[in-house]
């Protein structure tokens, strides 16, 4: 077992961690930082009803907790009071469970020599997860109660305890599967920006270029997803040849070009008179 901020090399020995995290690195804890983030926005959008007009602010509220969780944790970190972190190279997925791979020497006595390989990738995202935790509870609540008209005293801090529940969710999410989605996030990220722009433009009815216009809303839902498939494809791509990868990103518009190209043909009850006149 290394001390925290090591760990072995090549000859079982325990070398401490002078490396800095590279692009990949920083995208993947750019994408476990946007998690809560997201999630408190669909929550906020979700129980703060049509008539209320707090929505807007708690969004802003909602960043402002993530962003200073986010530079506190950085700050925090080895080099304490520096926004740069050093760390360990990831090679390869049994990094992030040393605890699976303890030894038995005589398949009687284990021996415990779990550490973190991947200082401090994670770690540093609990840590995170607690700052965004405590500057929730001490800004929220006093946000909400002053400003969320239009809510009955039940609803409005629905938003709230959601994220007592996946907190806690995206807590064991990190500690089990936290490898898993080291090398699967940009993917992740892809389809579910897919999935959940579909969803969104079914569910709104929009099935032209001026249903987006109507309302100012929709824009800003599609530019979020816009942001995220760019994040997505830049993960997966990592930016190394340029000339080769920015061009990718001319493909971001192209799920919802093609949504609103294709949605007046697909339109129920369309297909259900037409199939009714077949008949």
């Amino acid at each position: 077992v290394c001390p925290r901020g090591q760990r072995t090399d090549d000859n079982k020995i325990c070398r401490e961690c002078v490396g800095s995290p590279d692009r990949y690195d920083w995208l993947y804890l750019g994408f476990m930082a946007m998690l809560p983030l997201i999630l408190h926005w669909f929550f906020i959008e979700w129980y703060s009803g049509k008539k209320s007009s707090s929505a807007f602010l708690q969004h802003i509220t909602a960043l402002f907790e993530c962003s200073i969780a986010a530079i506190v944790t950085l700050l925090v970190s080895d080099p304490v009071g520096s926004l740069h972190i050093r760390s360990c190279k990831v090679k390869k997925l049994s990094d992030w469970y040393t605890m699976l791979y303890n030894p038995s020497p005589d398949y009687i006595t284990t021996v415990h020599c779990t550490h973190e390989a991947v200082y401090p990738l994670y770690t540093i995202v609990f840590i995170y997860y607690a700052f965004c935790l405590v500057l929730m509870m001490l800004l929220r609540p006093l946000l909400v109660k002053k400003i969320a008209c239009g809510l009955g005293k039940s609803d409005r801090f629905k938003s709230i305890y959601a994220a007592l529940y996946f907190f806690p969710i995206l807590t064991v999410l990190q500690a089990v599967g936290g490898g898993l989605l080291y090398y699967a996030f940009p993917y992740i990220i892809l389809v579910l920006s897919l999935v959940t722009l579909a969803v969104y433009m079914s569910a709104s009815e929009v099935e032209s270029f001026k249903d987006l216009l109507v309302r100012k809303k929709r824009l800003v839902v599609l530019f979020s997803h816009w942001l995220l498939h760019a994040y997505g494809i830049i993960s997966i791509s990592k930016l190394d040849k340029l000339e080769q990868d920015l061009p990718l990103l001319a493909l971001v518009p192209a799920p919802a070009l093609f949504y609103l190209l294709t949605a007046k043909y697909t339109e129920p009850s369309r297909i259900l008179s037409e199939g009714g006149n077949g008949h």
